[in-house]
């Protein structure tokens, strides 16, 4: 995990607005941490594979879809905005509300999440990321494994996360936010051309 040079106990948004716009940071609990490197090849293949199928689907609907980079500010105490200390960048996000949206990014918790696994990101999504997103209340949290080609979701039932689906590259995820009218076969995120 690339934890920042930022080494100060807790930042919050009104200390991120200041930082240069072409570093890339989050914050969880106030904790900063550097998102570089910038992903590689596979990642972005399978992100814009997945994006893609989203991004058509969802076209005429409320529901949106957005990429990375795209800030995505997390009040969890009703904080004036400033104050908030939890502000991510997803790899993949859906909003379903409007009201969450503006000329910044979002504030509040999203519908959906995916994360794409790295070695220098993948124990802070499966931790630090994976108890914010419970907190705040996002529905769908979706892990995806591009050295295993799998995919793990991970559904709010009760405030939390049960335990996770897993599905594998053969397989097809039916999108329960969008009453399984969508179908996603993994098959088409996980192709490796030369």
């Amino acid at each position: 995990m690339n934890t920042a040079l930022k080494t100060k106990g807790e930042f919050t948004y009104r200390e991120y607005k200041t930082w240069p716009d072409d570093e890339r940071w989050e914050l969880i609990n106030g904790t900063a941490y550097n998102m570089t490197p910038a992903p590689n090849r596979r990642h972005q293949e399978i992100a814009g594979a997945l994006f893609n199928k989203f991004y058509n689907f969802l076209k005429g609907k409320k529901c949106k879809v957005y990429m990375a980079p795209f800030d995505v500010r997390i009040p969890l105490f009703n904080e004036d905005e400033d104050a908030i200390t939890n502000i991510v960048q997803p790899d993949l996000l859906i909003i379903c509300d409007k009201n969450k949206l503006d000329s910044k990014g979002a504030i509040g918790a999203p519908d959906l999440v995916v994360e794409i696994l790295s070695p220098s990101t993948a124990a802070k999504d499966l931790r630090e990321k994976m108890a914010l997103y419970e907190q705040a209340g996002v529905l769908e949290y979706w892990l995806i494994d591009p050295h295993d080609n799998i995919v793990m979701i991970h559904k709010l039932v009760q405030n939390a996360y049960g335990r996770a689906e897993i599905f594998a590259e053969s397989e097809n995820i039916q999108v329960a936010l969008f009453n399984n009218e969508l179908t996603i076969e993994l098959k088409d995120l996980f192709i490796v051309e030369e």
